[in-house]
């Protein structure tokens, strides 16, 4: 297939997304950038948050998983669903009762000013740690694919996609973002059907037949009822759910267009709609890696992974069209992820570092012309990772990565939920400091626990490295932690802020 075809196929994507941009950035102004003004319209919010919480990790990995763990992903899913009731029915009400624009504004309210930047911070890790992360497994696909065939160089390409997302953003923040995820969203599904029909079709079966089939390669294995493995089912389910209620609803980027719109009803009606397009959504990636998988059994493709799918669409197993709808839906399912992430770390650092809203000393134009600063500065630090991700050169550091941003999602679950459960005022000076240990504590039981996959990453030998594996077979005696290591973070957290509290004073 012509990268030069798909290059402008790409770039003729961008301009479509600039003209979207120039259209919904008319007249905005500084409450447009951080909160819509407020009127944004909850059907396109649900839609296009679609793309938002899947990306471009979901869209390569998550059809890569298949072949080694079939379908258990869904437990997570399943999980997600409960999470969002949670920050449909508990969070949500909160934020619209305080009229918050941003979150964390909640913690400066319940505990002082330390507790609030605490909070700003861990989510301005956090955000772009994970948020490069992906970018870096989307671009470096693009550049073996297309841009390494026409002699361009990585760092070029990452420079051209983070300017082109600045251009787009740049003025009209959630205002433009609601309306260009809305359009991603609907291309990166229509990449997703697509790439399932021309895949059944290119085996010449139905719905039924695959289902049959991959049940015959036992692929359509759900639930894992292993209590000691990390992918037990009610660990991923009960996982789901913080994940999501941290993730979701305690991150600026994803709140930030849910309290966009109107009415508490509505941001409501988004949350619990989103929920459900998730489910299948994530139930037809899901389809589709088994689909990849029995193609690749057929056709005698080695690849897998994430490296499957961009594999069979991009040489010359399916046809130019699929091909070009493939790196279309890519694309889609990059840019969400990107445009959002920079422009809720822009809007945090803004109005929680900065504490620009409050500043009555600067005028608009003077507001204006800061926040376009951090803007711009957020860009060049979003160069800068995803060049060091490329540096590392190893693909599992993007799990690693993700995995680390997950770490700093804990204080936040614990801070929130301290905040929200207990009417105790705590000493708001040591909150930072319980914030910083609680994480360390979890990455120390995290070493142990998995012993053997830090020996191996980190090459260590002799006594140092037996002894680590030694102590993790006496403490766990096989038994793995998963994802609900964001649940034992929070919990640290929550008994740190115990530690330093005291009973709430009454008042007569």
């Amino acid at each position: 297939m012509s990268p030069l075809l798909l290059f402008s196929f790409v770039i003729g994507y961008f301009l479509l997304l600039l003209g979207v941009a120039w259209y919904t950035s008319k007249n905005a102004n500084n409450d447009s950038f951080f909160i819509g003004n407020r009127s944004s319209n909850w059907m396109l919010v649900a839609f296009g948050m679609v793309g938002t919480s899947l990306s471009g990790v979901t869209f390569v990995s998550v059809p890569g998983t298949v072949g080694s763990a079939g379908f258990q992903y869904f437990q997570v899913v399943i999980g997600y669903f409960f999470g969002y009731l949670a920050v449909a029915y508990i969070l949500l009400p909160l934020y619209y009762k305080m009229n918050l624009t941003s979150i964390y504004n909640y913690l400066e309210h319940r505990f002082g000013n330390t507790s609030y930047k605490t909070g700003a911070i861990f989510f301005i890790l956090s955000r772009t740690l994970g948020a490069t992360a992906r970018m870096y497994l989307v671009i470096n696909i693009l550049q073996i694919f297309i841009l390494d065939n026409m002699g361009v160089s990585f760092w070029t390409t990452t420079i051209i996609i983070l300017v082109l997302i600045l251009l787009y953003t740049f003025e009209g923040g959630v205002k433009t973002i609601v309306y260009t995820d809305t359009l991603q969203t609907t291309c990166m599904l229509l990449g997703l059907i697509v790439c399932i029909v021309a895949i059944m079709g290119k085996m010449n079966i139905g719905f039924t037949e695959s289902i049959s089939l991959l049940n015959n390669k036992s692929m359509l294995k759900l639930f894992n009822t292993d209590a000691q493995s990390s992918g037990f089912f009610i660990k991923q389910i009960i996982g789901g759910a913080f994940i999501t209620i941290a993730m979701t609803g305690l991150d600026q980027e994803m709140m930030q267009k849910n309290i966009s719109v109107r009415t508490l009803k509505d941001s409501q009606k988004n949350v619990m709609t989103l929920s459900v397009i998730l489910l299948v959504v994530n139930f037809l990636f899901l389809l589709m890696g088994g689909l990849l998988y029995l193609y690749a059994a057929n056709n005698g493709v080695a690849a897998k992974g994430d490296d499957l799918f961009p594999t069979i669409a991009l040489d010359n197993h399916l046809s130019v069209a699929v091909g070009m709808i493939f790196i279309l839906g890519l694309i889609s399912a990059l840019f969400p992820s990107a445009d959002g992430a920079l422009t809720a770390l822009t809007s945090s650092y803004c109005i929680d570092i900065l504490g620009l809203k409050r500043n009555n000393k600067l005028n608009e134009s003077q507001k204006k012309r800061t926040r376009l600063m951090v803007h711009f500065s957020f860009t060049v630090i979003f160069f800068l990772c995803v060049i060091a991700f490329k540096w590392i050169n190893d693909k599992s550091i993007i799990d690693v990565i993700l995995k680390v941003a997950g770490y700093t999602y804990g204080p936040l679950l614990g801070l929130f939920a301290f905040g929200i459960f207990t009417k105790r005022s705590i000493n708001d000076k040591l909150s930072l400091l319980v914030c910083i240990i609680a994480p360390l504590l979890v990455i120390g039981l995290d070493i142990v626990n998995n012993a053997d996959w830090f020996v191996h990453k980190l090459s260590l030998t002799g006594n140092f490295a037996n002894s680590i594996k030694a102590l993790s077979d006496k403490v766990f005696h096989g038994f793995k932690i998963g994802i609900e290591l964001l649940i034992v973070n929070g919990l640290f957290t929550y008994i740190g802020l115990y530690l330093i509290s005291k009973p709430a004073v009454k008042t007569s």
